[in-house]
């Protein structure tokens, strides 16, 4: 097997891959009649497909595009949404106030506990996708959001406005890793960028948008609509996700790919395909055969097969599979493969493999990254929440609002800059390294975010400590600010994705805790800042240490790749203990 293909070769490093197809190539490989094996490719731009699909019509690699298409669409409105409904309760703390004397610092302390719920919900939430099937944690996540939305639209007293934030943060927690599954689940890696680039496109949208929407709710009508429009989408998203969300869930080391063709299948009839393993003890006579002299590869299938199911199970053809019916294939609970009972001691173990992956530098890069964009949301906003309805502004609900369409325009700029434009930077610096891509190629673009984001936060920062009417300086502000944020996200989770692809959702639940704790220390602390230091000092401080964090991209470009070769053990004894 080759090097950037087989997690067994002395030379195999997660996130470093052969841009060129021809590389890829399995050795002639032959069992007795069978055919020559080769990887599948991309059948326009004949890139090698990773990973390798089966033949099952089953697996989500094989969707059709409008399949592939609907799920993406469910899956980026749901992050949308949730990270709208997470920044929109600011439209309504001043009714709040005025009408029950719910206190702005009751409302930051509420904000606190929405970090805390977002970042330790991802990280119980996480082992449903791996026990129970991915589908059954937006399901969930749907109904905290319900429950939520109606305790804000009900909320008459300090303690209603801070824990419907706790359900209203939980409710997010999908979006924070799950979802990036989900697409990975559905999308071959030399399509994740762009994917990934929509996905952070879709929670700006939501997280700048959200606020927006609800300060003309919040006008129009009154602070309870933000609350009732939120349940009532959450009811028609649960809807709609129940009885038109596909599950993704496949395993895809129980079937015949050219990967691992180490093991076939000879006899195999068509008839002894079930949902469960085919035993020894099966009727059909079906045996397995090894087509390779490796005596390393003769051991296991692959490092994700455990000993136990090579006793017990053979590899499955998947052509001669039929496509599952429709009410499978939008069950709510889809077990998995290797799940033992009701998974209750699976479930522990799989919360330990989630913080195994703090050992891995790539991570606190990505956590930082995003987190730190969450510290700076809380700044902004705080600042334009408490300053900008008073003199010599004296904006409104809406006009503050509004204040978030230069940072959403910014973010999508980011996004486009840091998804779409990388994507051909990295392909061509990879062919003038030999056709060799490794992953840390893409933190080049933090150059841009190193000098946008800081001149954004000292123009914004200073336009409001100085009282500065003129709105273009502070607007252009919050537009390299969302410049920054767009960016800084799309680089996260594209470079943790690709430097260890096999735990995907793992690496997001980690990056999600050091996100959601971070933004929550500096939302108890913003107000403490800003009255020590005053507006201009402290965005000042901002804007170095976003230069700063953002400066880190360069020391992990150069001790990058040393990092996944001496993390490379714990990373394959984690794949394998997990999928056992």
């Amino acid at each position: 097997m080759d090097q950037y293909t087989n997690p067994k070769h002395p030379l195999y490093v997660p996130g470093t891959f052969n841009i060129y197809a021809q590389q890829y190539d399995i050795e002639e490989v032959y069992a007795d009649d069978m055919p020559r094996s080769s990887l599948k490719r991309d059948p326009k731009s004949k890139i090698v497909l990773m990973p390798q699909p089966s033949d099952s019509p089953n697996d989500p690699l094989n969707w059709s595009f409008w399949r592939k298409t609907w799920h993406f669409i469910l899956i980026t409105f749901f992050t949308a949404f949730t990270a709208a409904s997470t920044n929109d309760t600011g439209a309504a703390q001043d009714s709040l106030y005025e009408l029950y004397g719910i206190s702005y610092e009751s409302m930051n302390t509420g904000a606190g506990i929405l970090f805390v719920a977002i970042g330790w919900g991802t990280l119980f939430m996480s082992p449903f996708s791996n026990l129970y099937g991915r589908k059954i944690s937006y399901l969930i996540c749907l109904l905290f959001s319900l429950f939520g939305c109606l305790w804000l639209a009900l909320s008459k007293n300090t303690s209603d406005a801070i824990w419907c934030q706790f359900f209203i943060g939980i409710s997010e927690s999908c979006a924070e890793a799950h979802v990036q599954l989900s697409l990975s689940d559905i999308f071959f890696q030399h399509q994740l960028s762009s994917v990934l680039t929509a996905y952070i496109m879709a929670t700006s949208i939501g997280t700048f948008l959200g606020p927006l929407i609800a300060g003309y709710i919040s006008q129009g009508l009154d602070f309870t609509w933000v609350g009732w429009w939120g349940a009532i989408v959450s009811f028609g998203a649960l809807f709609i996700f129940t009885f038109t969300l596909e599950e993704t869930y496949f395993d895809r080391n129980l079937y015949i790919t050219p990967v691992n063709q180490s093991l076939v299948l000879e006899g195999f009839k068509e008839d002894d395909i079930t949902d469960q393993y085919p035993s020894k003890n099966s009727s059909s006579k079906s045996m397995l055969k090894n087509i390779t002299s490796d005596s390393d590869e003769k051991i296991a299938l692959d490092n994700n097969l455990s000993n136990e199911f090579l006793e017990s199970a053979v590899l499955i053809d998947g052509s001669k599979e039929s496509l599952k019916p429709f009410w499978k294939r939008i069950a709510l609970i889809t077990p998995a493969s290797n799940l033992k009972g009701f998974g209750i001691l699976q479930y522990f173990q799989y919360l330990k493999f989630s913080l195994k992956m703090f050992a891995f530098p790539a991570v606190w890069l990505s956590g930082i990254y995003w987190g730190w964009q969450d510290v700076l949301l809380t700044f902004y906003l705080t600042i334009e929440e408490d300053n900008y309805y008073e003199e010599p502004w004296n904006y409104s609900d809406a006009a503050v609002a509004i204040m978030n369409v230069p940072t959403l325009i910014g973010a999508v700029i980011g996004c486009l800059y840091a998804g779409f434009l990388s994507d051909y930077f990295v392909t061509w610096l990879s062919k003038r390294r030999g056709g060799i891509y490794e992953c840390e190629y893409r933190l080049w673009f933090s150059i841009a975010v190193f000098f946008i984001s800081p001149a954004g936060l000292l123009m914004f920062g200073i336009a409001s400590a100085k009282n500065i009417t003129d709105w273009r300086i502070a607007y252009v502000g919050l537009g390299f600010i969302g410049f920054g944020w767009g960016c800084a996200g799309d680089i996260a989770m594209s470079y943790l994705m690709d430097a260890y692809p096999e735990m995907v959702l793992e690496g997001m639940v980690c990056t999600s805790l050091i996100n959601n704790n971070l933004a929550c220390i500096f939302t108890f602390t913003s107000y403490n800042w800003l009255d020590a230091s005053g507006i201009q000092n402290t965005f000042v401080g901002l804007a170095v240490l976003t230069a700063f964090f953002t400066f880190l991209a360069w020391p992990m470009y150069i001790f990058g790749k040393r990092a996944r070769v001496w993390s490379k053990p714990l990373y394959l004894k984690c794949v394998n203990e997990r999928d056992q």
